[in-house]
C-alpha cells in the first residue's frame, strides 16, 4: 500500500520531468540522440528525480533503492562505482541508514577492486559526515582522514582543504581544541591559494570557536572579524553576517564585558524581519543579550526575553535553546530570591539538556541544583562528577584514537616521503645508466654495420669472380658434353650400322637357299635387325635432342640452392622456369645478383616466414625477365616493417641492373616478392629468345 501511495504520488514528477526533455528537444540530430541516451539511463533518471525539492524523505529513498537496485545490474564497474559514489553522496544525511550503508560499502570494495582513488576519496568522505551526523565522532575522524590521505596524494589541495575543515568541527566538538586549531589552520594553508573564500570563512569561525573555548578571547575576536571578513567577501548576505555576530557577543560575555556583548545582541535583534527569516538566531540571541542584561542588572526586560525566546523554541522544536532558556530564567529566580520557582526551572532545564544530550548544559546545571537545593546536593554532585568522569574518559580516549590516527597518518606520509626521495634517485641511476646503455649501443651498432658493410663489399666482388669463373668451367664442361655426346653418337651410328651392313650381305647370301631351316633363319635375322635398328635410331634421336637442349647450368646452380635449402630447412620449394630462355647467356650481373636475390629471398623466408611452401617462378618475356618468390607464411606489415639489410641488399642489387623489384605482403597471408629486370645479352649475336624445332623423324 505504501509503495503504491508513493508511485501516485511521484506521478505529477515524471510528468515533469519528460515534459521538461520535450520542452528542450530541438530538430538537431545531436540533441535528439543526447534525449534518447537520457530516457535509456533510469539510474540518472531516478537520481535527478530524487534531487527535486518537492520530493518527500519517503519518496526520495524509494527512487534510490530502485536506482541502487538497477546500478547492481550494470556490467560496466567504472559506471557502477560511479553510481555508487553519486547514491551514497545522497543518501549520507538520509534517514535510510541501511541502505546507505549497504550502497557505500559495495562503492568501497568496488572501487578498491578498480584503484579508482577519487571514488574511493569520495565514498569516505560521505562515510564520515554519515558518522558526524550521527555523533559516531571516531568514525567520523577516521574516515574523513582517510579521505584526507588520498586527496593528499592526488594533490587536490581544495577537496584536502574541504575535509580537513570537517576534521577540524569533529575535534572541536569532543573538546580537544588546540588539535583542532592546528587541523584548521592546515586546512586555511590549502584553501587561501584557492581564494575560497565560504570555506575560509568557516576555518576562521571554528578558530573563533576552540579559543574562545580555550579562554583566548582576544584571538577568538580576531579570528571572528576575519571570518566575517571572508564572509563579506562570499557574498553570503547580511543575515548570515548576524550569526557572527552573536558569536562575536558571546567571547565579550565569556570576557564579562556584558555592555559590549549587549550592543551586538542588540544589533542582531533589530536586523529586519530576522524572526521571520530565522527564528532560532532571532530567539537564542534574545536569550544571550537577556544573560548580559542579567549580568548588568537591568532586570526590566526580565525575565520576558527568556520567555519570548522560550516560546520561539519552543514553536520550532529547539529542545538545546529551550533549555538554555529555562536556565536563564532559574537564574533570574535566583537573583529575585525566588529558590523554589529557580529549583523548578532548573529541573525542567535539566529535562530539556538531556533531550538534546547537551552533556556541558547538564554539568553546568547540577552544579547550580547542588547550590539551590541543599537537600539532594549530594546526589547532585555524585550525578556531576559520574557525568564530568564519563566525558572526560570518553574526550580522552577519543583524542587518543585521534592521535593514533593523526601518528599513523603522519608515518605513512613520512614514509612516502622517503620513498619519493629513493624513487628520484633509482630513476636518476636508471636514466643514467640507460643513456650510457645508449649510447654504448650506438656507437657498436655503428661499427657493427660498417664491417658489415666492408664485408658485404669484399664479398660481392669474391662473389662475383667466383661466379664468373664458375660460368666459365660451365661453358667448357658443356662444350665438353655436347662434343662426347656428337662422338657417342657417331659411334653409334657408325659402329652399329656397320654390323648391320654385315648382316645385311650374309641374308643376301642366303636368298638363293629356298629349304625349309634357310627361310626360318632368314626371317629370324630380319626381325633381329629390325630390333637393333629401331634400337640405334631412339638412341641417336635421344642423344640428338639432349644435345640440342643444352644443358643450363644457371638453372643447376639454382636447382642446388633450391635442393640445400629445401633439405635444411624441411620446407617444400616449388621452383619454376622458361626452358625456352638461354639463362646462360645473360650477363655476368644479371645471373650473379639474380642468384644471390633469390638466395636472400629463401633465407628471409625460412627464418621469419614460418612457411612451409615456397614457390619461386622465372618468366621471360621479348625484353625482360620477371622472377616471382612467394611464400605461405605468417607475412607483416609491409609500411610498418623497417628495412633491414636483407631489403636494403635486394634494392641495391635490382639498382646494379637496372631492374625493379616490390614486395607484398599481409598479415596471415603470406609474402611475394616481384623482380623485373631487363635482358642484357653476353654477346649481341647470341640469340637469347629461340623457339624449339620440332625433331623428324628418321
Amino acid at each position: 500500500m505504501t509503495d503504491l501511495n508513493v508511485r501516485n504520488g511521484l506521478k505529477g514528477f515524471y510528468l515533469i520531468f519528460f515534459l521538461f526533455l520535450l520542452f528542450n528537444c530541438t530538430t538537431k540530430n545531436d540533441s535528439q540522440s543526447s534525449i534518447a541516451a537520457v530516457k535509456k539511463d533510469s539510474v540518472r533518471i531516478w537520481i535527478a528525480q530524487s534531487k527535486l525539492k518537492e520530493v518527500q524523505e519517503q519518496a526520495k529513498s524509494y527512487l534510490l533503492n530502485k536506482a541502487y537496485n538497477k546500478t547492481q545490474k550494470i556490467e560496466n564497474d567504472s559506471i557502477k562505482c560511479n553510481y555508487f559514489t553519486e547514491l551514497s553522496f545522497l543518501l549520507r544525511k538520509s534517514n535510510d541508514s541501511k541502505l546507505f550503508q549497504k550502497i557505500n560499502s559495495e562503492g568501497l570494495k568496488l572501487s578498491k577492486l578498480l584503484k579508482d582513488s577519487i571514488c574511493r576519496s569520495s565514498l569516505h568522505w560521505d562515510l564520515g559526515d554519515f558518522y558526524k551526523n550521527r555523533a559516531i565522532r571516531d568514525s567520523a575522524f577516521y574516515h574523513y582522514n582517510e579521505a584526507n590521505k588520498i586527496y593528499t596524494r592526488l594533490g587536490d589541495d581544495f577537496s584536502s582543504g574541504r575535509v580537513l575543515s570537517a576534521m577540524a568541527r569533529v575535534q572541536n566538538e569532543i573538546g580537544e581544541y588546540t588539535g583542532s586549531e592546528i587541523t584548521t589552520i592546515k586546512a586555511i594553508e590549502k584553501l587561501k591559494p584557492l581564494k575560497q573564500y565560504k570555506l575560509l570563512m568557516n576555518c576562521y569561525s571554528n578558530l573563533g570557536d576552540v579559543t574562545k573555548w580555550l579562554n583566548e578571547y582576544d584571538r577568538s575576536l580576531e579570528y571572528y572579524e576575519e571570518s566575517l571578513v571572508y564572509l563579506r567577501k562570499a557574498n553570503m548576505g547580511a543575515l548570515r553576517e548576524l550569526s557572527y555576530k552573536n558569536d562575536l557577543g558571546l567571547v565579550y560575555q565569556k570576557m564579562g564585558q556584558h555592555k559590549k556583548a549587549a550592543s551586538y545582541f542588540s544589533e542582531v535583534i533589530a536586523f529586519d524581519s530576522l524572526r521571520q527569516k530565522d527564528p532560532r538566531l532571532y530567539a537564542r540571541t534574545l536569550n544571550n543579550l537577556g544573560h548580559s542584561y542579567l549580568k548588568l542588572n537591568k532586570t526590566e526586560q526580565l525575565p520576558g526575553l527568556f520567555e519570548q525566546a522560550f516560546k520561539i523554541q519552543d514553536s520550532i522544536n529547539d529542545i538545546g535553546g529551550k533549555s538554555s532558556s529555562t536556565l536563564r530564567v532559574a537564574e533570574y529566580l535566583l537573583l529575585e530570591k525566588d529558590t523554589a520557582g529557580a529549583l523548578v526551572h532548573l529541573r525542567e532545564s535539566n529535562k530539556f539538556a538531556q533531550q538534546a544530550s547537551s552533556n556541558k548544559k547538564v554539568l553546568e546545571i547540577l552544579r547550580m541544583l547542588s547550590r539551590v537545593d541543599p537537600k539532594n546536593a549530594t546526589e547532585y554532585t555524585l550525578a556531576y562528577v559520574k557525568l564530568n568522569d564519563s566525558l572526560q574518559n570518553q574526550e580522552r580516549q577519543l583524542r587518543e584514537k585521534f592521535a593514533r590516527i593523526r601518528f599513523e597518518t603522519d608515518e605513512v606520509v613520512a614514509e612516502n616521503e622517503l620513498l619519493a626521495r629513493q624513487r628520484q634517485l633509482l630513476t636518476g641511476i636508471a636514466a643514467t645508466l640507460l643513456l650510457l646503455s645508449l649510447s654504448a649501443f650506438v656507437i657498436i651498432s655503428q661499427r657493427i654495420k660498417n664491417q658489415k658493410l666492408r664485408f658485404q663489399q669484399a664479398q660481392q666482388a669474391s662473389n662475383q669472380e667466383i661466379f664468373n669463373l664458375m660460368l666459365s668451367q660451365s661453358e667448357k664442361l658443356e662444350e665438353g658434353k655436347q662434343m662426347a655426346q656428337k662422338r657417342i653418337s657417331e659411334e653409334l651410328h657408325d659402329g652399329v650400322q656397320g654390323r648391320l651392313q654385315g648382316a645385311r650381305m650374309m641374308l643376301l647370301g642366303l636368298n638363293p637357299r629356298s629349304d625349309e631351316k634357310a627361310v626360318s633363319e632368314r626371317k629370324r635375322a630380319i626381325v633381329m635387325l629390325k630390333e637393333v635398328q629401331d634400337e640405334v635410331r631412339a638412341i641417336s634421336h635421344e642423344l640428338s635432342h639432349a644435345a640440342y637442349q643444352k644443358i643450363h647450368n644457371f638453372i643447376l646452380s639454382l636447382e642446388d640452392l633450391k635442393t640445400t635449402i629445401s633439405q635444411s630447412a624441411d620446407i617444400e620449394i616449388d621452383f619454376k622456369y622458361a626452358e625456352h630462355l638461354d639463362w646462360d647467356a645473360l650477363s655476368a650481373d644479371i645471373k650473379i645478383n639474380l642468384y644471390r636475390i633469390i638466395q636472400e629471398s629463401l633465407q628471409n623466408a625460412v627464418k621469419h616466414a614460418q612457411c612451409s611452401k615456397i614457390d619461386i617462378d622465372l618468366e621471360a618475356e621479348a625484353a625482360h625477365i620477371k622472377v616471382t618468390i612467394s611464400d605461405n607464411g605468417k607475412g607483416f606489415i609491409v609500411k610498418k616493417g623497417k628495412k633491414g639489410i636483407g631489403m636494403r641488399n635486394i634494392a641495391s642489387r635490382m639498382k646494379k641492373v637496372d631492374g625493379t623489384w616490390d614486395i607484398a605482403s599481409e598479415i596471415g597471408q603470406g609474402t611475394r616478392v616481384t623482380l623485373v629486370i631487363p635482358i642484357i645479352e653476353i654477346d649481341k649475336s647470341n640469340v637469347i629468345i629461340s623457339e624449339r624445332k620440332n625433331l623428324q623423324k628418321t
